[in-house]
């Protein structure tokens, strides 16, 4: 007898079931469902990507869902400097992003 598998172990069924149609959507929909369920982990996301220059100010402030000010009182409190780039270089990585998405 093998033992009894556990409630994460079975989410391949959704896929076999047909309610979602492969494992990556099943994936993606259940990531969608963590930040919505913790809020907080957006804002400590949107603050890594900000600290390793992924993102600009304005774009960690959306992926966080608060204001540029707010922001920026988060990365105050994280103890995480601003660097100030130049606008071009900014948009450009961000373009870069963009690109790399589609």
């Amino acid at each position: 007898m093998t033992s009894p598998k556990t409630l994460l172990e079975n989410l391949d069924i959704l896929v076999q079931e047909g309610i979602y149609k492969d494992k990556e959507a099943l994936l993606q929909d259940a990531k969608r469902a963590l930040l919505r369920s913790k809020p907080e982990l957006r804002g400590l996301m949107a603050i890594a990507l900000y600290k390793r220059e992924d993102v600009s100010l304005t774009r960690g402030s959306e992926i966080a869902g608060v204001d540029v000010e707010s922001f920026k009182e988060m990365l105050r409190e994280a103890g995480v400097e601003r660097s100030i780039n130049s606008v071009g270089h900014a948009i450009h990585h961000e373009v870069e992003q963009l690109i790399g998405i589609a």
